[in-house]
């Protein structure tokens, strides 16, 4: 099925969003919705609940969304969750509860939800590993779990030739391809743990492409209207804040990972076009 490039550019525009909100790599996004749905927020799994861009199940949506689409503008949805003892998440409406669900198929509700969801778990695995967890830990608290993830993570610095079959059984057994060579042999962790890393950078897009969805993301904050004012009290208007990331975006081309990423973190500058496009929304 081929995605409408108007669409797809939407879609990078979303992402592109919700990096700048939550200070996640924009790159590991697209490349976990690329690996994921193929930037097709209709995409359906055959075997699970999974739907959208990220393909949340269903429990793990009304997980995140209870969790924090209070403050990406889901209020209404995050108050109609409840909890039960055992954990379970409920909507006691059936289409209330239908139409939380449909939002995974909503780009910019389905990024800021899954950019939400990586930055918990990289919070987490920082703390459990005493580093910073990079865009390959991410996916695989996104594959295992948080738990499984710093179990595998754990266990691959203590011995990268570990089996990962031998470690995760059952993983193994719903996952055959991830865990075994096309002639059976079990692949050690750190072969698992490389492959994922490789995919993810295939799914990742160029530099230019990432400027060009930051771009989209400024220039859909200037379309708003001339009346738009960027509350950060300075009375910088639309305008200013494309001028500055033409201006910015445009050097990307010569800084190498740890400058780019820190370009998509919310600084003062970069938070502008978040604060621009929350502020209109708001209004």
């Amino acid at each position: 099925m081929s995605i409408n490039p108007i669409a797809t550019s939407s879609i990078k525009s979303a992402i592109a969003y919700a990096s700048n909100r939550t200070g996640v790599d924009f790159d590991y996004l697209l490349g976990q919705a690329k690996v994921e749905s193929g930037l097709n927020a209709s995409a359906r799994a055959g075997s699970s609940s999974a739907t959208g861009l990220f393909q949340f199940i269903e429990s793990s949506w009304l997980a995140v969304v209870k969790k924090h689409g209070a403050e990406h503008g889901m209020g209404w949805a995050a108050d109609a969750i409840s909890q039960t003892s055992s954990g379970r998440y409920t909507v006691s409406s059936p289409a209330l509860r239908q139409q939380i669900l449909s939002l995974r198929n909503d780009p910019a509700a389905a990024s800021l939800m899954a950019a939400s969801h990586a930055s918990d778990n990289g919070q987490a695995i920082g703390q459990a590993l005493g580093r910073d967890a990079t865009g390959t830990d991410l996916y695989m608290a996104h594959f295992l779990g948080l738990g499984g993830a710093t179990k595998f993570l754990s266990a691959m610095e203590a011995n990268p030739n570990t089996s990962g079959a031998a470690l995760f059984p059952a993983a193994a057994h719903a996952n055959r391809s991830v865990f075994y060579e096309n002639d059976g042999s079990a692949r050690s962790l750190g072969d698992i743990y490389r492959r994922f890393a490789d995919k993810l950078g295939q799914g990742a897009d160029s530099v230019a492409e990432t400027k060009a969805a930051n771009l989209s993301f400024a220039a859909q904050a200037l379309a708003m209207g001339d009346d738009t004012t960027v509350v950060t009290g300075s009375n910088e208007s639309a305008s200013d804040a494309l001028a500055w990331a033409q201006s910015t975006l445009g050097r990307l081309g010569g800084q190498q990972g740890a400058a780019r990423a820190s370009l998509m973190r919310p600084t003062p500058d970069t938070a502008r076009l978040a604060y621009m496009m929350l502020a209109r929304m708001a209004g």
